[in-house]
């Protein structure tokens, strides 16, 4: 089987679990009912958080991005870079607190559910994003992996083809100035 190369393994920062604890205290605190659980929930809400961020991994390859996750049950996910539409993210204000941010996974064809993968917690997540949809991108334009084309080079290609376009604008332009009778 012909193996992708890896560009780059998202890291996750530790204090995901932090937030997840609290997120979770705080609904608990919130329905009254579930105070009585917080005795439970911390210790118990400790272990699990942090093995489930153990259990998470998110790998950008040269063609998809690959996201396991989950304890209980597991999902793994292969994500053509092609299909991607976009890339969200989002910061509440606990989020903000705690410098983290949840990227979400939107795809071509995908129904109205919500994303299709969100994972919260990555370390420099807006250059993560960055780098996917720059891959993305040279995936589409059939260029080569993204580690191996220098800035400038895409910058030199992307001006390439706006100059072509605004040539190819300017002669249409031309032929409809043209009086009838020259045509």
């Amino acid at each position: 089987m012909n193996e992708e190369k890896t560009i780059i393994t998202a890291e996750f920062n530790p204090r995901v679990c932090t937030y997840w604890l609290l997120s979770t205290t705080v609904v608990l605190t919130l329905t009254v009912i579930g105070i009585p659980f917080l005795l439970l929930w911390l210790p118990l809400g400790l272990y699990l958080t942090r093995h489930y961020l153990s259990r998470m991994e998110c790998i950008l390859t040269e063609k998809d991005l690959k996201v396991n996750k989950g304890m209980f049950v597991r999902v793994e996910k292969t994500i053509p870079l092609d299909k991607i539409t976009d890339l969200g993210m989002v910061q509440g204000p606990i989020m903000r607190h705690f410098d983290i941010h949840q990227i979400t996974v939107e795809t071509a064809g995908q129904s109205a559910q919500g994303p299709l993968v969100a994972l919260t917690g990555i370390v420099n997540v807006k250059e993560f994003r960055a780098l996917v949809l720059k891959q993305r991108d040279a995936l589409r334009h059939g260029q080569p992996s993204s580690e191996s084309i220098p800035a400038e080079q895409l910058a030199s290609t992307d001006d390439a083809v706006l100059i072509q376009i605004k040539d190819a604008l300017l002669r249409i332009e031309q032929l409809l100035k043209k009086p009838e009778n020259d045509q």
